[in-house]
């Protein structure tokens, strides 16, 4: 196998056309409904190998992207890893390190679906030998390009809400059921559970807009099965610049509340509904050009008061972008940042590991 390759290769030099060959690890729910589509359509990406043991889902790849290969593991992929620009891990949880590690022994920039790994610790460790041989390393947040999200932080650099005293995010969901597989699993080493799940997402957005945690509390309950995994989280975390953020994931909400309820000293942002590009990759909608993240106005938030307030245009989502900014930084030579850092992934592992553990012992945990 082509591993342990001299520090500092980088794929432009070694691809004069441009085209960037990428190996998809993985073609479940992840593989297939985000990361596919998404590099597929950015121009100067190309899907190059599709790593599946299920032969279902290989004639799923081979039929919606022609040509493309298919391994039925790792070790097939990497035997051939000299004609792979990228590799992206969208395989289970517990899977993360070791092939993210591997990959980046062979010389080759890594994308890794959220979390990037069970821990802290080991996702500095990553960041590290990633630098150490001058390779990209980046976690997969697609939500930072959440239409909801870009219009708060849009309204945030405007001032339009004033001094923000607190940031409630919500991804709730009416799941009663449970539908199986590793996400449901109470196996530690699955890292299942919407605490890692969902609560990658709400931490790593509060943590973009609103800088590091001071403290963390927590409340987690297993609602579907006694011993399962966490589907009713909530987190609260103190930044160190004094904003509060409430984040709720749950699998068990009858009712949802509101997405997004941000409120400053000036006005507050209100938001209903999720973002229409998950839906859409699901529906089998693809970002090629065109209107894409389009959310209706019925849909729109509102800015105000009590007294005064007004409905907020919202802004399209983008998923497209971060697969761009993955090609730009690696077009950028070694020095070219992602658009999520491996440190920024591991700044959310820790508030995730401070919840945990805030849950467990009934008590409130001080990061900073």
């Amino acid at each position: 196998m082509a591993e342990d390759r001299p520090r500092g290769r980088h794929i432009v030099n070694a691809r004069p056309t441009g085209t960037l060959r990428v190996g998809l690890v993985g073609y479940g729910l992840a593989g297939s409904v985000f990361h596919a589509p998404l590099i597929a359509a950015t121009p100067g990406m190309a899907l190059d190998t599709v790593v599946t043991s299920s032969p279902e889902r290989a004639g799923q790849a081979r039929e919606e992207y022609p040509g493309v290969h298919v391994a039925a593991d790792a070790d097939a992929l990497f035997e051939r890893a000299d004609g792979l620009d990228l590799v992206v891990v969208a395989s289970p949880n517990r899977t993360h390190v070791a092939l993210a590690e591997r990959a980046l022994r062979a010389g080759l920039p890594v994308v890794v679906d959220k979390p990037l790994a069970a821990t802290a610790t080991e996702a500095e460790a990553l960041a590290a030998l990633a630098e150490e041989r001058g390779l990209l390393l980046s976690a997969f947040q697609n939500r930072r390009w959440d239409n909801d999200f870009l219009t708060l932080r849009g309204l945030l650099e405007r001032g339009e809400l004033g001094e923000v005293y607190r940031f409630e995010s919500r991804f709730e969901r009416w799941r009663p059921k449970l539908k199986g597989g590793w996400r449901e699993s109470g196996d530690p080493a699955d890292v299942g559970g919407l605490l890692y799940d969902l609560g990658s997402h709400l931490v790593d957005q509060a943590l973009t807009l609103f800088g590091p945690a001071a403290t963390v509390y927590a409340e987690s309950d297993a609602r579907r099965a006694v011993g399962g995994a966490d589907d009713d989280t909530f987190i609260a975390i103190v930044h160190t610049g004094g904003v509060r953020s409430h984040l709720w994931a749950s699998a068990t909400a009858a009712q949802l509340g509101p997405r997004l309820r941000v409120l400053g000293s000036t006005a507050a942002y209100v938001k209903y509904g999720l973002d229409p590009q998950e839906n859409a990759l699901r529906a089998g909608e693809r970002p090629r050009g065109g209107a894409w993240g389009v959310e209706p106005d019925s849909a729109w938030g509102t800015l105000g008061t009590p007294e005064e307030g007004r409905t907020v245009p919202t802004v399209d989502g983008d998923y497209p972008a971060y697969y761009a900014a993955v090609a730009d930084a690696l077009a950028s030579g070694p020095g070219g940042t992602p658009p999520v850092t491996a440190l920024e992934a591991a700044a959310t592992l820790r508030v995730l590991e401070a919840a945990r553990a805030s849950a467990a012992r009934g008590v409130t945990v001080t990061l900073a």
